[in-house]
């Protein structure tokens, strides 16, 4: 498929003064205007966050009564449990707050809803567990924004419950003693895309501040709120850059025993955003897709190294078993895809094999591949549940609610839904919602790459891609710089890995430059030695045998004109 390359709009009169100011090359001066950072202090805060650009925790809604009930339980030595999610945000969120409270000399539990029987969220079975237990208060990390009905049923049964979310709230807000969400419509905090680790990070820097405690009594935990925001594809600026900036100096010495396991099990040389996202969160998240979040989450309270290994291993496998149904989902998917939806403006789909942990990770493959909304579901006896993603100017969560008719539930927002679905209304839903995608504007969306600069033999040096470190840790809403290069003659080409990437080097007049393309091996067949081609990706250092090169990462390439 085509994809739109489209530059930002240049100001070269910010560009020299940012280059001027702060001593940069041209190139990352670019960058930093593209972000659209002009001021000074922005511009120091996005380069060199430090512990004093934090925003000041009790400006959250809802912050001093969440702290005061937190302390009196403390004093009271009441029973509380942390109710969390199962994904890495929710897992992470649960290990700050258990083991702060701890050093506070208050155990807390934890509940944990099993992703394969009880889906996310709140529900009435765990409260009623909780009640029988006889825990006197319920703190929510991560999930409990939308659990209005589950948290009035707590209060029926005498059980109190503070919230603390970071996704959207409905009309009305959860009736409890306290609802910590910077997405609230009355919220005055001056950042609203935290994680909900993040927001836990909030709470314990507020109690900290009670209690007079030194800063390290909160910041010690940088390494686990920085796993679990950067996990969260929440966007990397503001204080969640403060967060990931400081957090990943602490990850590459963490205290954390199940941490560290876990990153020597992996075997990643360079600890970055790179080594959380494609290596940490996967791992974790794959226990809550399996069935087993309470091995992620064990993972990081176990002060046992031995322990510590062993579920690390785990986690490893879990995560084989994960990329293992997967693959075979995903094949499975194609080969209905090519035999009757390939024409159709969506992709819809049901089966009775399907692991519905997994379906939501095959649905953005499934979209990335043919740039259509998609939704796949899994039968379950009378049942089918399932995970739907969304191409930009398509909101799916809009779509659902005008095609509702044969939903039974369905949750999520304009790129991501999960749903369910009875098994005798799935053919008529679909036909409902194909019906609406067919009605919309969509057929003209086309992907779209935003370029950063246009590069020439001058910018590839190894220390000027050396200076776009500063630019780390990359994420949502900072996304690695992207670069064409234009009339490259290819020097040589070939597909590895069985067909499945590209390698190739590319020459401009005496200057030869490796390139790399993941999951673009089909490009092997479609080009000659010596055609001219211009190229889109990221610059990156290359190291192999001692030596360091500058290499291209491929997003794109098209035949010069």
């Amino acid at each position: 498929m085509n994809k739109k390359w489209e530059f930002y709009e240049k100001d070269e009169e910010a560009v020299r003064k940012i280059q001027e100011e702060f001593g940069l090359s041209r190139l990352l001066a670019t960058i930093i205007a593209n972000k659209g950072l002009q001021t000074k202090h922005e511009i120091e805060v996005f380069l060199n966050p430090t512990r004093k650009d934090f925003h000041d925790p009790y400006l959250m809604p809802d912050m001093e009564i969440a702290v005061n009930r937190i302390i009196q339980a403390i004093k009271n030595q009441e029973k509380v449990i942390i109710y969390g999610d199962y994904d890495v945000d929710g897992i992470t969120s649960i290990t700050v707050l258990k083991k702060f409270l701890a050093d506070r000399g208050l155990q807390v539990d934890s509940y944990i809803p099993n992703r394969l029987d009880e889906g996310y969220g709140l529900n009435k079975q765990a409260i009623d567990k909780i009640v029988e237990e006889k825990y006197k208060l319920m703190i929510t990390v991560d999930c409990g924004i939308s659990g209005i009905e589950e948290v009035e049923y707590g209060n029926s049964l005498g059980l109190e419950t503070i919230v603390t979310d970071h996704h959207e709230p409905t009309e009305k807000l959860p009736n409890a003693i306290a609802v910590v969400d910077a997405k609230r419509k009355d919220n005055k905090y001056p950042f609203n895309q935290l994680a909900g680790v993040g927001v836990v990070f909030k709470l314990i820097q507020a109690i900290s501040k009670v209690y007079n405690l030194e800063e390290k009594e909160f910041l010690k935990y940088l390494d686990i709120v920085c796993v679990g925001t950067i996990s969260d594809i929440v966007p990397l600026v503001d204080e969640n850059r403060v967060i990931t900036k400081l957090g990943l100096k602490l990850v590459e010495v963490t205290r954390n025993v199940g941490l560290k396991a876990l990153l020597m099990s992996i075997g990643y040389k360079k600890i970055d955003s790179s080594a959380i996202s494609f290596g940490v969160a996967p791992r974790i998240n794959a226990c809550g897709r399996m069935g087993h979040e309470q091995d992620a989450l064990q993972l990081f309270l176990t002060d046992n190294i031995v322990e510590a290994t062993n579920i690390s291993k785990k986690l490893n496998e879990y995560n084989k078993q994960r990329q293992d149904i997967e693959k075979r989902i995903f094949e499975e998917v194609l080969v209905k895809i090519e035999k009757g939806e390939k024409d159709k403006p969506c992709i819809v789909l049901a089966d009775e094999n399907w692991h519905h942990g997994v379906i939501g990770i095959v649905s953005s493959k499934v979209t990335e591949m043919y740039y259509k909304p998609s939704i796949l579901i899994c039968i379950e006896g009378d049942e089918g549940k399932g995970s739907g993603r969304s191409i930009p100017g398509f909101d799916l969560h809009e779509a659902l609610t005008k095609c509702d008719k044969y939903i039974d539930r369905f949750g999520g927002h304009s790129m991501a839904i999960g749903i369910s679905v009875a098994r005798d209304n799935f053919e008529k839903f679909k036909e409902d919602f194909e019906k609406y995608v067919n009605n919309s504007d969509i057929k003209g969306l086309a992907p779209v790459i935003k370029v950063d600069e246009e590069v020439t033999a001058r910018d590839i040096g190894i220390s000027i891609v050396n200076e776009l470190s500063m630019l780390e840790p990359f994420g949502e809403a900072n996304k690695m710089p992207m670069f064409m290069y234009k009339n490259l003659k290819i020097n040589s080409i070939r597909a590895l890995s069985e067909g499945k990437h590209l390698k190739l080097t590319l020459k401009d007049e005496n200057l030869i430059i490796d390139a790399i393309g993941f999951n673009m091996g089909y490009l092997a067949n479609e080009y000659l030695l010596g055609e001219k081609v211009d190229v889109l990706g990221n610059l990156e250092i290359n190291s192999f045998n001692g030596r360091e090169s500058v290499q291209f990462n491929l997003k794109d390439m098209r035949k010069s004109y």
